[in-house]
């Protein structure tokens, strides 16, 4: 009878660390949307983090802001664009979405990503008190990715 818990801990055990290095693997995918920088005009893009450019297909639109609600976009992202150019980070006016700014505006031609991030209230630490990765859209309080607007509205 021990025995048979025992061989259950186990399995139950080893089928929970396999769910956690698939998720790992997993290729996360970046919903992006591109503010133009004189008009309303907008475009989404939503880019698969495997490492291969995608084209946006938006090669005359000058480009001020990208939105990156679900990645990590800054860091993990690799914009091309015609000229050189300058990129930041700020938060939108919701207090929630944090923006790419390209300084100066101007089409962003293609996108690659690549690399994970912690979703929003997913763990930024695992069980041995290592980070896991960045958090994709906050920061990391009390061990979870907290989005930007803590505490408000």
């Amino acid at each position: 009878m021990a025995h048979t818990i025992i061989i259950s801990i186990i399995a139950l055990g080893a089928t929970g660390l396999t769910g956690v290095v698939a998720a790992r693997d997993e290729v996360q995918t970046a919903h992006l949307t591109f503010r133009a920088v004189s008009s309303p005009e907008t475009y989404r893009l939503a880019v698969r983090a495997d490492g291969k450019p995608v084209k946006t297909g938006h090669d005359a639109l000058n480009v001020s802001h990208i939105d990156a609600p679900d990645y990590l976009a800054r860091a993990l992202c690799k914009f091309q664009t015609s000229r050189e150019v300058k990129l930041s980070t700020t938060v939108a006016k919701d207090g929630v979405t944090q923006q790419v700014v390209l300084d100066p505006p101007q089409p962003v031609l293609t996108v690659r990503c690549q690399g994970q991030c912690v979703y929003t209230y997913g763990a930024c630490y695992d069980t041995n008190n290592q980070p896991v990765g960045p958090c994709c859209n906050g920061l990391c309080v009390a061990t979870r990715c907290r989005p930007w607007n803590l505490g408000h509205p």
